[in-house]
């Protein structure tokens, strides 16, 4: 039941944000009682921590297995890229924004592990691109790594990037050209064109 419960809060919270979605419209969608849900979650903050966790989870088990598929650097940061918005709903409810503001604490901590999750993932993926010759040997992994996590917080931030104007897809398609025409060779710019193109 607790999974339930979970499954549809994540659903809901992503589709109409957290702040928008009452502890009635969960039970609802997940055809309980109110008192049902307070025997796992004690309160709406505890179940929000409970799905952003879940999201992670979910999330980072789905990039794992893209990873185990060992396809080049460049194809492997759009296949993650499909991944994520899939299980993110495209980002329409702007669910960061909300979190950020409204659950403050909890915002923080989930930065904190995506930062740390994307620091090695992303510096595993330069490593191999150099490897591969699709990216410039010359470049800090580190530094870039660092980079290219603000950049994905930042697109996120809708004060600058207004969801009218732009869809999450269309930011996450600009910022890993942005990203990769900075760091790839000749040989990884074309692999880029050929992403872009299809």
């Amino acid at each position: 039941m607790r999974e339930k419960i979970l499954h549809n809060a994540a659903e809901m919270f992503l589709n109409l944000g957290f702040k928008s979605v009452t502890m009635d419209d969960i039970a609802s969608s997940s055809g309980v009682s109110k008192k049902t849900i307070y025997i796992h979650f004690s309160n709406k903050t505890e179940l929000i921590e409970a799905v952003t966790s879940y999201l992670f989870d979910t999330i980072c088990c789905g990039i794992d297995m893209i990873h185990e598929q060992e396809q080049n650097p460049i194809i492997e940061l759009f296949e993650i890229k499909k991944f994520v918005l899939h299980h993110l709903k495209d980002e329409k409810s702007s669910p960061q924004y909300q979190l950020q503001k409204y659950y403050p604490k909890i915002y923080l901590t989930l930065k904190q592990k995506q930062f740390e999750v994307m620091q090695e993932s992303i510096k595993e993926n330069l490593g191999r691109g150099i490897e591969q010759k699709l990216y410039r040997e010359n470049i800090d992994l580190d530094f870039i790594a660092r980079i290219y996590f603000n950049g994905m917080v930042g697109i996120k931030d809708k004060d600058l990037f207004p969801l009218q104007e732009y869809s999450m897809n269309t930011l996450m398609n600009y910022y890993l050209e942005y990203h990769l025409r900075g760091i790839c060779t000749q040989k990884g710019i074309q692999e880029l064109e050929n992403q872009l193109y299809n």
